[in-house]
């Protein structure tokens, strides 16, 4: 299994209409064939300690059965909907993959 850890720092003058936008598209993604389950959320707030990262805006999980069906995902042409839609309002992005 590959679990695909996307952490999402999103432009400040983004209306709340762009943000529940945005939240759409992170759902769509989970009815690309190749995704297994998904899930998103915001920063929780838990205590500050010097180990904590929770700048972020948006962090999207998605598990897929095995690295090819992640490969299919990124060339998925839903996938490329969502990255031409949003991707002008991302200030920064972090992917991190986990093999399980």
């Amino acid at each position: 299994m590959v679990r695909h850890n996307v952490y999402f720092w999103l432009d400040e003058s983004l209306t709340d209409e762009q943000k529940t936008a945005f939240e759409g598209g992170l759902s769509a993604l989970f009815e690309i064939d190749s995704v297994k389950s998904g899930s998103f959320g915001k920063p929780a707030g838990t205590p500050v300690r010097p180990v904590t990262h929770n700048t972020f805006d948006y962090a999207l999980v998605l598990e897929f059965d095995s690295v090819e069906k992640h490969d299919e995902y990124q060339v998925d042409a839903d996938h490329q909907v969502f990255v031409d839609q949003f991707s002008p309002w991302f200030k920064e992005v972090r992917i991190f993959d986990t093999q399980f």
